[in-house]
């Protein structure tokens, strides 16, 4: 069994979507990032970026020991390695896969996070955002862009169907809320269809869908919770664990 530390967002979804696909038992353990679960010292010993997600193995290798792991693109590397599933063996497809993988670990997630917040979570915050917003919808923009030209060649971005994919779907997923015209990158659109027709990406993606209350506003505490963390934050919650 599979110990899943999941919320419902993007980065919690490339998780649930290849535990789908890999037919893998899993618990899923709810982590409310606006409560500040994330900080828990439980949750810390097995994820000290306190982000989510993070895995527990309990049947890891041949003696069945537990294993825990975090950051999204390293469990896929884990659940891949562990199944001989959606990453290739021979070096260099396995490696193409890899460099999808991080591209999407280091560009498209972290610029798509940045629309996000300024979209979704800096108005509650005084200050003229729109040179941010700006700047980070540009660079999803040419992402998008990128993908839609090496679509262009193959139907997935690696070649076959791999965690590459996995990784990158949820953070296309969002595009209306950013008022993206998906349309306008014919090989993108193509290729997000097929992907999200799979049974498995749409049941990864449907965990934790009931958790989601529309139209919420966030709370001062819960805005502090989730972005006024600093080195000095991380200090008290390690006391904590300790």
């Amino acid at each position: 069994m599979i110990d899943l530390y999941y919320a419902p967002t993007p980065n919690g979804w490339k998780i649930t979507i290849m535990l789908e696909e890999c037919s893998l038992p899993y618990k899923i353990i709810p982590v409310n990032l606006r409560e500040g679960d994330q900080f828990k010292p439980e949750f810390l010993a097995i994820s000290p970026n306190n982000r989510m997600p993070a895995i527990v193995d309990h049947n890891h290798g041949q003696k069945g020991d537990s294993i825990s792991v975090f950051e999204s693109g390293a469990i896929l590397m884990y659940l891949a390695e562990k199944t001989d599933l959606f990453l290739p063996q021979n070096t260099r497809e396995k490696y193409r896969v890899h460099e999808w993988l991080f591209w999407q670990v280091g560009g498209l997630g972290p610029m798509a996070g940045q629309v996000s917040h300024f979209v979704n979570y800096a108005p509650n915050f005084p200050g003229d955002h729109s040179y941010a917003t700006k700047r980070y919808m540009n660079e999803y923009d040419r992402l998008l862009g990128v993908m839609n030209t090496v679509l262009e060649e193959r139907e997935y971005l690696a070649g076959d169907y791999s965690i590459a994919d996995m990784a990158s779907f949820p953070w296309v997923l969002i595009y209306k809320r950013f008022g993206i015209n998906l349309d306008t990158f014919e090989n993108v659109r193509r290729w997000f269809n097929t992907i999200k027709e799979r049974p498995a990406v749409r049941k990864g993606i449907d965990v934790g869908k009931d958790w989601m209350k529309p139209n919420t506003k966030p709370t001062k505490e819960s805005l502090k919770m989730m972005f006024g963390q600093t080195s000095e934050s991380i200090k008290k919650a390690s006391k904590k664990k300790k």
